[in-house]
């Protein structure tokens, strides 16, 4: 119902369905809030509300977020409404730190004691590893990360070893998953010790099994906020509906549209199911829009308007004018990367400020191809979210082994491949090798191959290092006659680099091997390893300390919750974006979150948003035909603006699809109810669905598959030729299909045939 209150200054600037959200206190509260609403105005004007009206103390109002930094802001944001009195306002916080606080008052009632560690991720995996080991299991075969994940998992899920089912119970070791968490949590409890998934757990439990202090909560906690509430995993929601069931004072802020964690443990079933849960929910739905133009948003809700599962709504804004969303096809990516240098250069020149503006991507090893790029032309730009990509921890180990590859005196290099992968070389061999390189004065390379011969090391120690550096002169040999391409492949193949990602078996290793993947295809544009090397070197040596403007390059799911004026999409092919391991794993479910990171994607941008796709991809060092996202078909044609370098023009980016094509076509024919709620949009979307392989582009269209694939012939000295990373210029020499190229900008350079284009 609405509560009576005389006027409140912390209603001025709010519109109707932010006041009504202030207003309505009691009883259950959705609010669907959508991008760039302001919901997050509305939910502390309605805590400063609450507390300024008297209907309950600061100490009885549960707050909880997902992040510190959110946290921080709304409680700087309340301070400036209400004063000191935030300073009561305890339970203010992210759910991990307010489970933490009341696992402090009740450790004793899951064998704790009020002093527990809170260990991190490494101190997980050293425990599981103790155990693997104790219970005779080889930790290769049955990776500690591989069990973490498993028991995170079913944290997330709020079950304990007891609860796991005869499938969870499989997911480790042959049937040994209920094993290996008891012992865990055994193991915990010894050292009074909890991982960040016991933090809810534990009051989960505490909560059903002590109805004394799940009473004593209830009492105290009057109000209840939840922002973020799509994001919720089941643990999450199993203990707020326990606390919230006997008062019903409790109001969730979500947007069911901004569901892109999953594989963090988040349901978008908990905020779909509200009203069921909660029977007398008020829904308020918060669509005025004060971040994007109107064609911007037209297109973004017309795309999410083919999900199935959500709660409906369409975001509006007071703003006049504004560009319509740009779709851009272009030939490849490296084509993709010059074009999107080329508008921010033209932005910048127009007087936008850099810092407005964002490159968005599906996978981070899409990022390398603009810092490339960007370091060639002198765009200053930032990493958000991750490392620049020759800094990543994967990227930097196979550079370690290139480098002590090209240069045996490189101790830096030796010392950060010596034991990586685990190869059971310890830090007291480390220790003894540098000993014998200081007493006779030679790097760690050749003391290594000189104390093989003697007793200073364990014999298995020994044999260990005697393997590596065999195989060091192997992978030296090899890069005599083998492409840096093909000896990266080869030496991480060898040194068991690869086997050790694909034992993670997680979304992390899944992407690090990407990046690795990324990294050999970029060393195709090399003749040698050390012009590589030196390539590299240049790059790391582009410091991004200063204080200059910078273009911001960060992933979609980093992007959630920041805006920019000018937004870049690129990469939107099929494979890439819908990405093709979610679809794989998740089938139609992930198919829907890929959409709605998309939505997310489009509505960061303010002013204006442009997606690129291209017809040709290299993936996994193969160059292969692409096709548009299906995403691009989905979007309403009236508010896109459609440009192609391709030829053939816009037939080329718009692919014709059929329902025999699309593994999901079956949902239509089974679940009329569901294309039914999908809207007018969905036939559109059903017409252009999923195809399990790339196709082939006409031939006008083939990509430099077939260019690169032979040597050309059509070339020779004094021929005026484009190269992607150095430009235009005229062939000075040529040896076989290797050439001498004098570059406008870039001087002279020695290229590969392949990897140069006739200059019209």
């Amino acid at each position: 119902m609405m509560s009576v209150a005389p006027p409140d200054p912390l209603l001025d600037g709010l519109n109707a369905p932010q006041r009504d959200a202030v207003l309505t206190t009691e009883g259950p509260v959705l609010m669907l809030a959508g991008a760039g609403t302001g919901k997050t105005a509305a939910l502390t004007a309605r805590l400063a509300h609450i507390v300024r009206t008297r209907l309950a103390w600061p100490s009885e109002i549960l707050c909880v977020t997902f992040t510190n930094k959110a946290a921080r802001e709304m409680r700087e944001r309340v301070g400036h409404m209400i004063g000191p009195a935030v300073e009561g306002m305890p339970w203010l916080g992210t759910f991990h730190s307010v489970a933490a606080k009341l696992l402090r008052r009740h450790a004793e009632l899951v064998g704790l004691q009020s002093n527990y560690t809170i260990i991190d991720t490494d101190d997980q995996l050293r425990v599981l590893k103790q155990l693997i080991v104790a219970e005779g299991l080889d930790e290769k075969r049955f990776p500690a990360r591989q069990l973490a994940q498993c028991i995170d998992r079913w944290k997330n899920r709020g079950l304990n070893p007891d609860q796991l089912d005869a499938g969870e119970n499989e997911s480790y070791a042959n049937g040994k998953g209920r094993q290996f968490y008891t012992l865990y949590q055994a193991r915990l409890k010894a050292l009074n010790a909890c991982d960040f998934g016991d933090l809810l757990l534990h009051i989960l439990n505490i909560f059903r099994t002590h109805r004394e202090v799940l009473d004593q909560y209830r009492q105290r906690f009057k109000y209840i906020m939840v922002d973020e509430y799509q994001d919720t995993n089941q643990v999450q929601y199993l203990w707020l509906r326990l606390l919230a069931q006997e008062r019903r004072n409790i109001c969730v802020v979500g947007d069911d549209d901004q569901s892109i964690y999953s594989w963090r443990g988040a349901e978008v079933a908990n905020i779909l199911r509200f009203e069921k849960n909660f029977l007398g929910t008020k829904v308020i739905r918060l669509e005025q829009n004060y971040r994007s133009t109107p064609d911007i948003l037209a297109a973004a809700s017309g795309l999410i308007a083919a999900n199935s599962e959500r709660l409906g709504k369409t975001l509006w804004t007071e703003q006049n004018g504004g560009d319509r969303l740009r779709v851009i096809g272009i030939w490849d990516g490296p084509e993709e990367a010059r074009r999107i240098g080329d508008e921010i250069e033209r932005l910048e020149r127009e007087g936008a400020s850099l810092d407005r503006v964002a490159i968005l991507v599906r996978a981070q090893f899409q990022t390398r191809e603009f810092e490339d790029r960007f370091i060639a032309i002198g765009l200053n730009y930032r990493i958000v979210g991750g490392f620049r990509f020759y800094e990543r921890a994967e990227i930097r180990d196979a550079l370690a082994y290139l480098r002590l590859i090209a240069q045996p005196s490189d101790d830096l290099a030796f010392e950060r491949i010596y034991n990586t992968p685990k190869r059971g070389l310890g830090d007291k061999s480390l220790e003894k090798l540098h000993r014998h390189a200081r007493a006779r004065g030679v790097p760690l390379s050749l003391a290594a191959v000189e104390i093989v011969d003697t007793d200073e090391l364990p014999a298995r120690a020994r044999g260990t290092l005697l393997a590596l550096m065999r195989d060091v002169a192997h992978w030296r040999d090899l890069a005599k006659s083998a492409s840096p391409a093909e000896l990266v492949r080869t030496l991480l193949d060898e040194c068991g680099y690869t086997a050790m990602l694909q034992a993670e078996k997680s979304p992390e290793a899944a992407g690090r091997l990407e990046n690795l993947t990324e990294l050999a295809r970029a060393m195709e544009e090399y003749e040698t390893l050390g012009d590589f090397l030196e390539h590299v070197s240049l790059v790391m040596d582009n410091d991004a300390a200063d204080e200059t403007e910078k273009v911001t390059i960060m992933t979609m799911h980093a992007a959630k919750g920041l805006e920019f004026d000018n937004v870049f999409l690129p990469g939107w092919e099929e494979g890439v974006f819908p990405s093709q391991r979610a679809l794989d794993e998740g089938g139609l479910a992930s198919l829907e979150e890929e959409r709605r990171l998309a939505y997310v994607a489009i509505t960061r941008a303010r002013r204006r948003c442009t997606i690129l796709h291209a017809a040709n991809r290299r993936i996994y060092g193969q160059w292969t035909s692409s096709i548009p996202s299906r995403f691009i078909a989905e979007l309403p044609p009236g508010h896109v603006e459609q440009e192609s370098t391709l030829s053939g023009g816009a037939s080329l980016w718009r692919a014709q699809w059929t329902e025999r094509d699309d593994p999901f076509a079956h949902v239509a024919r089974d679940r009329p109810d569901r294309v039914q709620s999908r809207g007018p949009g969905w036939q559109r979307a059903a017409a252009q669905s999923y195809d399990p392989a790339p196709r082939r582009l006409p031939e006008a269209t083939r990509s430099a598959a077939s260019f690169a694939a032979k040597p050309r012939g059509d070339v020779s000295v004094g021929t005026r030729v484009f190269h992607e990373k150095f430009g235009y210029g005229v062939i000075a020499a040529q040896e076989g299909n290797k050439l001498e190229i004098d570059f406008e900008t870039a001087g002279r350079k020695r290229v590969i045939d392949s990897f140069v284009k006739l200059a019209g």
